[in-house]
């Protein structure tokens, strides 16, 4: 998979500028946020990478909240799970994918430990410059560093001790490099695919205010509209706005409202068409995700230049 270049415009409104994106500069706590445990790679006893571990010559822009669906929500809280579970990670992505290491920088597990994933990624955020390029976000690892939750989140809720390491983790990591907690994202807002599970992704708002305390600084109360994410089987005023979309683009689809298959044919084919990625992380595991409409797709749709916001303002007159 491509390991894209930084862009400075995102897709779907989301605006990088040196003020948003490292809002922190000079708000920062007078005294450096605690560095969590993190055990890195050798601890696991990661395999080595097959390929050169790319260093961005750069800070991060985003903080994106992935899950690994599989394994799913084991009971097993214990450190050897955690380890054991880091090793399956990276097995599957360089086995099954074909990639060089393990894709997320960071894992996080249900016992709440935390271990390094792509080789480099933990000494490189203690540098608090530069952060190590890796393969979890499809067209943004050049500017998003990814933590990757133990445990499927689409209909429950996560525990206790994953969250509180989860807040750790991200504070420590937004104070390194002085990114703003409105730069916390799911990995939805990037890519077709439901990662990082509904109930995960709705808490979003109460990590980064979480986080903000922890650092002591202010949280934008203004949520930034994103894309919204249609599935098949799903009806409703987005699916058919989508779909008219859709026929003006040129696919043959039905204008009912119900996400059906020729609508998730075309979204399938358009995205097939524009080279996006479908399987930038293991959430693909649960369910294929070829023809999810989210954050990558609608703005080729879409009238040329319309934000997220734009659109949902739109919608909802």
């Amino acid at each position: 998979m491509g390991e894209a270049t930084r862009r400075a415009v995102l897709k779907g409104g989301l605006t990088v500028t040196a003020a948003g994106a490292f809002g922190l500069a000079g708000a920062r706590t007078a005294t450096a946020v605690t560095a969590p445990q993190i055990r890195p790679t050798h601890e696991w006893n990661a395999r080595p990478a097959t390929g050169a571990i790319v260093v961005e010559n750069h800070k991060p822009t985003y903080i994106v909240v992935h899950h690994t669906v599989d394994p799913g929500n084991n009971t097993d809280y214990s450190l050897a799970h955690a380890l054991q579970i880091s090793r399956d990670i990276q097995n599957f992505h360089m086995d099954t994918r074909g990639w060089i290491d393990t894709g997320q920088q960071f894992t996080n597990s249900r016992g709440g430990y935390v271990t390094e994933g792509r080789h480099r990624s933990l000494e490189i955020l203690r540098g608090g410059k530069q952060h190590v390029q890796g393969a979890n976000v499809g067209n943004h690892n050049s500017e998003c560093l990814g933590i990757e939750n133990e445990g499927l989140y689409s209909t429950v809720d996560v525990p206790v001790a994953l969250w509180n390491s989860l807040v750790s983790l991200v504070a420590y990591i937004a104070d390194q490099y002085g990114i703003s907690p409105d730069f916390i994202k799911g990995h939805r807002d990037f890519n077709s695919t439901e990662c990082c599970g509904q109930v995960l992704y709705d808490r979003l708002p109460e990590l980064r205010t979480a986080v903000s305390r922890v650092l002591g600084v202010a949280v934008s109360r203004a949520e930034v509209p994103e894309w919204p994410l249609l599935k098949p089987g799903d009806v409703g005023a987005q699916v058919l706005a989508a779909q008219r979309f859709l026929r003006a683009a040129g696919y043959g689809v039905p204008t009912d409202g119900v996400f059906g298959q020729s609508t998730t044919d075309a979204v399938a084919a358009l995205a097939a068409e524009h080279g996006l990625s479908r399987d930038s992380c293991t959430a693909a595991r649960a369910a294929d995700e070829s023809g999810f409409l989210g954050s990558d797709v609608w703005p080729l749709i879409v009238p040329s230049g319309k934000s997220a916001a734009a659109w949902r303002v739109e919608l909802a007159q």
